[in-house]
C-alpha cells in the first residue's frame, strides 16, 4: 500500500499530548496551564487530563511554587537509549571524572543532532566554585566552543548544510560567513578550539572526541571561571583534555584522529 493510499488515522488523545510536549519544548519560558491552554488554543479542562498523564508518567514536571510545566529529561532518556550516544556515555565517565579532579575544573561533553549543539553529560569540577551546565540542554552550535568545532570537522557538503540552517549564521552579512567558513577551517586544522565565553566572563576550550572520519564525533569542552586557578593556563590544560578525548575515542573502539 502506497503512503497515498494509506487511511488517514487520528487519535485525538494522542494528537493532545504531542501538541503539549511540542509547546513545552518550543516555549521560552514554562507556562501555566492556563498560558498553555491559550497557546494550543484549547480549554483548560480538555488540556489537565493530557497534562495530569504526562506528569504521573514522568515526561514533565509542575513547580510547587508558579504552576508552570516543563518538560523532564526523560525523552531525552528515551531518545538516546541503545544508541551510539549511550555508548559514548559509558565510554566517557571515568575519563572525565578525572580529567576533572586533575585539573580542577569542570568539563562537559556535547554532540550535534538535528542543527543544535547538546550537551549529553557532564563531570563537575572538586572544587567548591565551579561551573555546571544543564545536561540535555540545546543551543545553536555557532555561539559554543563545542559547536564550531564540531562544525568543523563535519564534511564540507555537510558543514554548508548545516550553516545555511543555523539561524545565527543566516542573519549574518557576506562578510560575516566568510569569516566563519575560515574560522572553522583554521579550527578543523588545529584540532582544538578556544574562545571567550558568550554567557559569562571567562573562556571556553574544547578537544574532539571520536574519529570524523566515519562519522562518530563528540566536543569535550572545559569552561573556565576568569579568576579561577587555572587563568593564564588555557594551554597547560590542554595536554590532559586531549588525552582525556584520546582515552574515551578508544574506549569506544576507534582510533583517534591524526590531527
Amino acid at each position: 500500500m502506497s503512503k497515498e493510499e494509506r487511511p488517514a488515522y487520528f487519535v485525538p488523545a494522542l494528537e493532545k499530548g504531542l501538541d503539549v510536549l511540542e509547546a513545552l519544548a518550543s516555549a521560552q519560558v514554562p507556562p501555566t496551564l492556563t498560558e498553555l491552554a491559550r497557546t494550543l488554543n484549547r480549554s483548560s479542562s480538555v488540556l489537565f487530563r493530557i497534562i495530569d498523564s504526562l506528569e504521573k508518567r514522568g515526561y514533565i514536571v509542575r513547580d510547587p511554587v508558579s504552576g508552570a510545566y516543563r518538560l523532564t529529561l526523560k525523552l531525552y532518556e528515551l531518545a538516546h537509549t541503545h544508541s551510539p550516544v549511550d555508548n559514548l556515555l559509558k565510554a566517557s565517565m571515568f575519563p572525565m571524572r578525572e580529567l576533572a579532579n586533575e585539573i580542577h575544573e569542570s568539563c562537559h561533553l556535547s554532540v550535534l543532532a538535528h542543527g543544535k549543539l547538546v550537551l549529553i553529560a557532564e563531570e563537575l569540577s572538586p572544587d567548591r566554585v565551579r561551573i555546571s551546565v544543564e545536561v540535555g540542554s540545546q543551543v545553536n552550535p555557532l555561539r559554543f566552543v563545542s559547536g564550531r568545532l564540531l562544525a568543523s570537522f563535519l564534511s564540507d557538503e555537510a558543514r554548508e548544510v548545516m550553516l545555511e540552517a543555523d539561524p545565527d549564521f543566516r542573519e549574518m552579512s557576506r562578510a560575516q560567513r566568510e569569516r566563519v567558513r575560515a574560522d572553522l577551517k583554521e579550527i578543523r586544522r588545529k584540532g582544538y578550539f578556544m574562545m571567550q565565553s558568550v554567557s559569562r566572563i571567562g573562556l571556553d576550550i574544547s578537544v574532539i572526541v571520536g574519529n570524523p572520519d566515519i562519522g562518530v564525533t563528540a566536543a569535550l569542552a572545559v569552561p573556565m571561571l576568569a579568576g579561577g586557578r587555572n587563568e593564564g593556563r588555557e594551554n597547560d590544560l590542554l595536554p590532559a583534555m586531549l588525552e582525556c578525548a584520546n582515552r574515551i575515542t578508544r574506549a569506544l573502539g576507534l582510533t583517534p584522529a591524526a590531527i
